[in-house]
């Protein structure tokens, strides 16, 4: 089906909600832009957590792959977008596919493009921590990804290094910064222009008080499965013994999450355990919190931004800027570290200080603008 006009066609493609949050305000930006012309397709990755972004952002999908099946493994997921992105690419015929950082659905997604002669941009490109099992799968689908694209869309100049590093030209490279803070700003300017909007947040979450300091809490990565887990529950167990403190935790769907948050922190004092949280209210909670901890990627990009520090669960980081900058430390997954950590942001007003007011890495949220201008360019 060719463009019937000279706009540009492009398909964006993706699955999860981190790719949704991301890449919503480039969709946005397309379609707002005379120029171009997007097929918006979705995998349903993740189903009710992707419906809840495309509702926030007011995107409705040309194509619903509606992958997901009980039992399915990462094979069962990546064969399924691999063989359902076949007939929409021919049907649509796209002149470029727009992919977006390290899931299933993107290394599937440029290797269906790649398969159909199709160019691939690839934005949030070049981050690596150097072990292809931290974080596994998403280490080898990201450097595999790269081999497939012509466009690759960096955030920051030390993933334009590592893209270099690896032998990608120059000049099929741009610096635009991340497009979470594009989305992270949308979000912001809502929730400040409409008081209902904050009045209904605040009634929603009327647990949060002045009289304790919130610990925002996030879980999800598949390293941490296991041993990881029952440390990151333990750990927050002892944090919640303190009387100065509040700490809430979306718990992630995963059954391998539920099982030891459940158990463990179920009937803990001073732990809010809430079921996956829509971006808006997320964005507002991470805005009331002393600090967060988690292993999201994300969260190391979006909470400096607000001036919220992150203690990441994880050993290593592919976002070794937001270290630098002081944004984020690492505590791993040890329970004694993880306390320690929360304890000197606790007790520590300088130190939670400078972390505070260190400047994010991470762009101005002029991203969208940028990867649009290259693309039309």
């Amino acid at each position: 089906m060719p463009s019937s006009d000279s706009r540009h066609r492009v398909m964006v493609v993706f699955g999860t909600r981190p790719e949704a949050i991301k890449l919503a305000p480039l969709v946005v930006a397309m379609k707002a832009h005379p120029s171009l012309e997007v097929v918006l397709c979705v995998t349903g990755q993740h189903r009710h957590m992707l419906d809840q972004v495309l509702a926030l952002f007011a995107l409705t999908p040309d194509v619903d792959l509606d992958i997901m099946r009980a039992g399915q493994d990462l094979t069962d997921v990546t064969a399924a977008i691999l063989t359902g992105l076949r007939e929409p690419l021919a049907s649509h015929a796209p002149q470029r596919v727009f992919v977006h950082g390290d899931t299933a659905t993107a290394l599937a997604s440029a290797l269906a493009a790649f398969y159909a002669g199709i160019p691939v941009s690839h934005v949030e490109a070049g981050l690596r921590t150097g072990d292809l099992h931290a974080p596994w799968p998403e280490e080898a689908n990201r450097r595999m990804i790269a081999v497939l694209t012509d466009r690759h869309y960096a955030p920051t100049e030390s993933t334009r290094r590592n893209l270099l590093a690896e032998g990608h030209p120059d000049a099929s490279i741009r610096v635009t910064g991340n497009t979470v803070i594009d989305a992270l700003q949308m979000i912001v300017t809502r929730i400040a222009a409409d008081a209902s909007i904050g009045e209904s947040l605040a009634a929603r979450f009327d647990f949060l008080d002045d009289t304790r300091r919130t610990i925002l809490v996030t879980g999800h990565r598949r390293e941490n499965f296991g041993h990881g887990f029952e440390n990151i529950c333990h750990a927050l167990a002892e944090l919640a013994d303190r009387d100065d403190v509040r700490i809430v935790y979306p718990v992630h769907l995963n059954p391998a999450v539920q099982e030891p948050v459940r158990r463990v922190l179920g009937d803990a004092d001073n732990v809010h355990l809430l079921e996956p949280l829509e971006y808006l209210p997320f964005v507002y909670l991470m805005s009331r919190s002393h600090f967060i901890i988690s292993d999201s990627g994300g969260i190391q990009e979006e909470a400096p931004a607000l001036g919220v520090p992150v203690l990441v669960m994880r050993d290593t980081t592919e976002r070794p800027e937001a270290l630098q900058a002081g944004v984020v430390s690492l505590v791993g997954t040890e329970r004694a570290s993880i306390v320690a950590g929360a304890a000197r942001l606790l007790d520590d007003a300088p130190a939670h200080e400078r972390m505070r007011r260190a400047t994010s890495p991470y762009g101005d949220g002029t991203a969208c603008q940028q990867i649009i201008e290259d693309l039309l360019r």
